[in-house]
């Protein structure tokens, strides 16, 4: 799968395009992209995927963004594992891309940079200057056809980077996996940290994760794939409030039965089950007697569980 980033080159054989923020790469987007390779195969076109960074609504509301679900590589290591797509076309959302209208997006991007001969998008698609731009207008473009795609529905529920959203929020992981279609995964590289989980038995891996809004907070059972093949742990997403006064979340992880070192490599944290809300303790003992809790509920939980 080619990454392209900035300015697309034409692609002459024609585009069988898709656009959206695909936030998740839920089961929903699942749908879409299986539905353009199938009909870009039908019509031997290339398939194509234009996504925003950053996401339209976080460059609107920069000052109290929105909940992120996937950082830009997650999404595109999501997109890739799909096997749908031949080019995914990374659009910076900036000011002067903001003012573009919906007829100057589609006469530079979708024809000019593109040669897009069929175009598939959401039901509730909007685009362009003031949100200008939908379904209506993309279908009275004859250089393409254009298709939307109905809601797809999970648990009787439609499938969307928002109801992701609330689920994580509310810690109901099970309606998120089965909205994803897979268990809500960060990744990220270990860095140093206050090393504060050694001295109360407990190490953790400290995961720097790109600076977005995300909904998780709590303490929970993850699994963790790494270099090294995959551990079943720990891990705390938050601001630790009995030991630090920082307003910024972090992600710590604690590894069972692993005792390697981390420090650089990069892992993905897969959220299979919360334990329980984040807490300010009175004191390190009290703190520490909770993690070792937090450990064993958590290797409770595993021990009951068919993967």
């Amino acid at each position: 799968m080619n990454i392209i980033f900035g300015t697309h080159p034409f692609v002459p054989q024609g585009s069988a395009v898709t656009i959206g923020n695909f936030d998740g790469v839920h089961t929903g987007h699942l749908h879409i992209l299986q539905t353009l390779k199938q009909q870009a195969e039908q019509r031997q076109l290339a398939t194509t995927a234009i996504i925003f960074e950053p996401q339209p609504t976080e460059f609107f509301a920069q000052q109290s963004p929105p909940y992120r679900l996937t950082p830009l590589r997650d999404k595109i290591q999501l997109l890739q594992q799909s096997g749908c797509l031949k080019t995914v076309w990374v659009q910076r959302f900036t000011p002067n891309f903001a003012n573009k209208t919906a007829h100057d997006f589609i006469q530079h991007i979708l024809l000019g940079h593109l040669n897009t001969r069929y175009l598939l998008v959401g039901d509730d698609f909007r685009f362009g200057k003031a949100r200008g731009g939908d379904f209506e207008l993309l279908q009275s473009y004859s250089q393409f056809e254009t298709q939307n795609t109905p809601s797809v529905l999970v648990s009787g529920c439609r499938a969307s980077s928002t109801a992701v959203r609330q689920a994580l929020a509310t810690g109901d992981l099970r309606t998120a996996t089965q909205i994803l279609g897979h268990a809500y995964t960060l990744s990220g590289h270990v860095k140093h940290g206050a090393k504060l989980g050694r001295t109360i038995g407990c190490p953790t891996a400290n995961v720097h994760l790109p600076k977005h809004s995300y909904a998780l907070r709590g303490v929970f059972v993850v699994r963790v794939l790494t270099a090294f093949g995959k551990y079943h742990g720990v891990a705390s997403f938050g601001v630790n409030p009995t030991v630090s006064n920082t307003l910024t979340p972090k992600l710590e992880v604690h590894l069972f039965d692993y005792s390697g070192n981390l420090y650089g490599e990069r892992i993905d944290v897969q959220f299979l089950h919360k334990l329980r809300d984040e807490e300010k303790f009175a004191d390190l003992t009290t703190l520490q007697q909770q993690i070792q809790q937090d450990m064993l509920d958590a290797q409770t939980w595993l021990a009951n569980i068919v993967f």
